[in-house]
């Protein structure tokens, strides 16, 4: 597996350098976290709203990219996605998703399209989407992400997978940030965070070293622990919506997949 992203990719496809299982990491899931989706769709889950904003933060912004590529104005797409999670979690539709039945995501995107083929749902959408928000979307940022992805030479399809891939490693990226709040680590966090990415060569192990007066040998200490929490990480944020572990291998393959589109 190629651990480092091409230099031709945008910078925000800049993927985890490290993201492979390993004897330290593996034993960190005693556990797989499909119950994140169950307990989404159980509405009497005293888990059930954290659930849902764990998926609707994961997923929202793929789907949005994908109705725009379709076609769907700003607006529309907009309303298009609140009215389709209003409509799942009125019909209870997260509780129709079955592990043995396929990833997760492939099971929203059907659901979505099942949802703009029904005609009714075509004819509620702006309806239901604009009286009854379920989602917070920050459609300008969404806007502004949409515009920095590749040109159309990317399928709707294609698109939500790259979409659902940078969106994992963002989630990833910004609970490792969370992580370093002492001014100590966010300052070593905010010099070394470019070695995760495909900007990992823009600064040198001296310079970092000279600009956080450490040795170089401590920097590349720290780099190696810094990578080896952000894959813990991107791997918890797979294993959301996954039922065993070999599926957490097969969906950091697609998210490398889905990056080299």
């Amino acid at each position: 597996m190629q651990n480092k992203m091409s230099d031709g990719k945008p910078a925000n496809s800049a993927g985890p350098p490290y993201v492979g299982r390993t004897g330290a990491d593996a034993g960190r899931f005693t556990t797989t976290h499909w119950s994140v989706i169950l307990a989404a769709g159980d509405s009497s889950s005293p888990q059930h709203e954290l659930a849902l904003s764990t998926l609707c933060q994961t997923y929202w912004f793929p789907l949005y990219a994908y109705l725009r590529r379709r076609g769907y104005d700003t607006h529309q797409a907009e309303d298009y996605t609140q009215g389709f999670f209003a409509g799942l979690l009125e019909r209870r539709g997260l509780c129709r998703a079955d592990p043995k039945c396929g990833k997760f995501r492939s099971f929203l995107l059907a659901s979505l399209k099942n949802f703009l083929t029904d005609e009714w749902d075509r004819a509620r959408a702006a309806k239901r989407g604009g009286d009854r928000k379920v989602l917070s979307l920050d459609i300008d940022a969404a806007e502004s992400r949409y515009g920095q992805e590749p040109a159309h030479y990317l399928s709707p399809e294609k698109l939500f997978e790259r979409s659902w891939a940078l969106t994992v490693l963002r989630q990833a990226m910004e609970r490792l940030k969370a992580e370093s709040t002492a001014p100590d680590k966010q300052r070593l966090f905010d010099c070394l965070k470019g070695y995760l990415t495909a900007q990992a060569d823009a600064v040198s192990y001296r310079d970092a070293a000279a600009q956080l007066d450490m040795t170089e040998g401590s920097v590349k200490v720290a780099v190696h622990r810094l990578r080896r929490r952000y894959r813990e990480l991107v791997r918890d944020q797979i294993a959301q919506t996954v039922a065993t572990q070999d599926q957490v291998d097969e969906e950091i393959a697609d998210l490398f997949a889905a990056l080299s589109l």
